[in-house]
């Protein structure tokens, strides 16, 4: 049975932890996809090493932007899927200079594929509701663009786990295994 669950929390929070063994319990076929970028030094050995955290037998798809085309295509050869992030592939908008609209449009669209297909889908991505308001215009814009992709998709979640400190707390839902370590 598909469902949709947003894991979502602060940073080092556990929530791609959590997120890839969520996805195991189903001992289903499994797909990985991955919104980062690769901007700099750190941040590509940040890649490699998830790259090598994340089971071999899964499809890694390393997608910045294009999440909805990713999904139609592989949802007759997967039945779940993680996409992580939604922060990073908000950033990835902010960086192409879309304008608040536009990517809003992309994530109401990417919820629209998201309930045609008949796949598991675990959503990950930043809790940015709980710090002070930046101070610049970019922040802001990433935090207000998170928060409301953070609601939009916990509107239409079967399941919503916040991480805090590594422990699931079930925010929504019934299914959610909050055991999973």
């Amino acid at each position: 049975m598909k469902r949709l669950t947003l894991v979502l929390g602060g940073s080092r929070s556990g929530k791609s932890s959590y997120a890839v063994e969520l996805a195991k319990s189903f001992k289903k076929r499994a797909a990985f996809i991955a919104t980062c970028a690769f901007l700099d030094k750190e941040m590509t050995e940040r890649i490699k090493k998830h790259r090598r955290s994340r089971p071999k037998q899964w499809k890694l798809i390393e997608e910045p932007r294009d999440i909805q085309r990713v999904l139609i295509e592989i949802q007759k050869k997967y039945d779940v899927v993680i996409v992580d992030c939604m922060g990073f592939w908000i950033s990835n908008f902010l960086i192409d200079n879309l304008k608040n609209e536009e990517i809003e449009k992309k994530i109401g669209g990417l919820l629209a594929s998201i309930s045609k297909i008949n796949v598991t889908t675990i959503l990950v991505s930043n809790e940015v509701g709980g710090g002070i308001v930046p101070d610049n215009l970019l922040a802001r814009r990433f935090r207000d663009l998170v928060g409301l992709a953070n609601q939009m998709i916990a509107k239409k979640a079967d399941d919503v786990i916040f991480m805090q400190a590594g422990i699931p707390l079930i925010i929504k839902g019934e299914k959610a295994d909050a055991k999973i370590k």
